[in-house]
């Protein structure tokens, strides 16, 4: 099982700061491609920038989420996770 997230950030151009509960940190890169189905709702900046944790996970309204286990293979490999 792989560390909670404990700290997010929205950052420009659909990018999140990324920070776990072991000290690992990085980038979330979104790709216009991958803003389809339940993604769609994020090319919203306003949507976008209403990213939480919840139970140690990056949410946001309307029961979106990021799969945290994923996310913190790839920033651990390599520093980000670019979705498209």
């Amino acid at each position: 099982m792989e560390p909670d997230v404990i700290h997010v950030q929205a950052l420009p151009h659909w990018a999140l700061q990324v920070e776990f509960a072991d000290g690992t940190s990085g980038k979330v890169q979104f790709q216009k491609s991958h803003f389809t189905g339940v993604f769609k709702a994020l090319l919203d900046p306003e949507i976008f920038n209403r990213v939480q944790i919840e139970g140690g996970a990056v949410t946001w309204p309307g029961n979106v989420d990021l799969a945290p286990d994923a996310m913190y293979q790839a920033i651990k490999t390599h520093g980000e996770w670019v979705l498209s």
